[in-house]
């Protein structure tokens, strides 16, 4: 079987010139059901979905639910599964279990960001990627976003496995057009300043003009929550 670096560059060379829908239909195609869209459901997440739903109702989305997402994010889930016909939307987050060992009294996030992360979502995520039997991965990162995001390509080998990254070269300006075309609702916490939405416990609002992550751990130097900067170490 093809390693995951070898596996990106064969798909850089073939499909390195698709995007968005296309793209995401081709890899549906390629992977079968070892492929899966990774989604926060955030303020930006209604597009990628919009693309999966059109290439395909029934690819799969896993949706990380932390334990610590603000309600509107859950109901605003709710709202694009109706909306986009999304069929095969499946909840993962951190076990009972987890929770005992990791995070008794619920306050990691005070201690340490970076142990909470990864409790409640880098091992749920792993975990369902291995349980699955995945070799793919989707996600809606784009360049634009932040600073440590500028070089994403559209293809990455990690941990074994391909994440393809459709919407990397997608600006704002272009991402506002594809909610207008499609008439896309927003996360209701948009308009109130909130420009990338993870838990309540670590997302504040940006300043105007300010890099639209810069509301997630304000005032630490964490800048991912740990999902694309720590899983090739895990053990699958």
């Amino acid at each position: 079987m093809m390693d995951a670096e070898t596996r990106v560059k064969h798909l850089t060379d073939s499909h390195g010139t698709l995007e968005g829908a296309p793209l995401l239909a081709a890899m549906h195609e390629l992977f079968g059901g070892r492929i899966a869209l990774l989604s926060s459901f955030g303020a930006e997440s209604a597009v990628l979905l919009a693309l999966a739903a059109e290439a395909t109702p029934d690819f799969p989305v896993l949706f990380v639910n932390t334990g610590k997402l603000f309600g509107e994010t859950l109901r605003y889930r709710d709202q694009l599964v109706e909306r986009l016909g999304l069929r095969d939307v499946r909840e993962i987050g951190p076990t009972a279990d987890d929770l005992a060992a990791g995070d008794k009294d619920g306050l990691l996030f005070n201690r340490d960001y970076d142990a909470c992360c990864h409790l409640r979502k880098t091992v749920p995520l792993e975990r369902a990627l291995a349980t699955a039997g995945l070799e793919a991965w989707v996600t809606g990162r784009k360049r634009f976003q932040s600073a440590t995001r500028a070089a994403l390509p559209l293809f990455e080998a990690e941990g074994g496995r391909v994440k393809v990254n459709p919407l990397a070269n997608w600006d704002k300006d272009r991402l506002e057009e594809e909610f207008t075309r499609r008439d896309l609702p927003r996360h209701p916490l948009e308009a109130d300043g909130f420009l990338s939405i993870g838990c309540y416990t670590c997302t504040e609002r940006v300043a105007p003009g300010a890099d639209p992550r810069s509301g997630r751990w304000a005032g630490s130097a964490k800048t991912e929550c740990g999902i694309h900067t720590t899983m090739i170490g895990i053990a699958r």
